[in-house]
């Protein structure tokens, strides 16, 4: 089973890959809406991997943190992530 951190990882590189074929697609002067469709998917495809790092972030540095006394300041860097995350 891999790790969390393969599992990040693995869902970067893939995204990295339609990536790289979105740049192919626009080189060779692709239709238009299929571009803007492999756009949408390595868009959905990073919101998954920041989801996913998030939840692992909260699962294991969070949740060291409020066991040792400090995570009022790791909820603070949490509000501003879903900040961001929200816009």
């Amino acid at each position: 089973m891999k790790t969390d951190k393969d599992k990040a990882l693995q869902m970067a590189k893939t995204a990295r890959g339609q990536i790289e074929n979105i740049i192919k697609m626009m080189e060779e002067d692709r239709y238009c809406v299929d571009i803007s469709n492999q756009i949408l998917a390595v868009t959905s495809l990073m919101r998954k991997t920041n989801s996913f790092i998030l939840r692992q972030h909260m699962n294991s540095c969070l949740k060291d943190a409020f066991l040792k006394g400090n995570g009022d300041s790791y909820v603070d860097e949490m509000m501003m992530l879903l900040d961001k995350f929200s816009k």
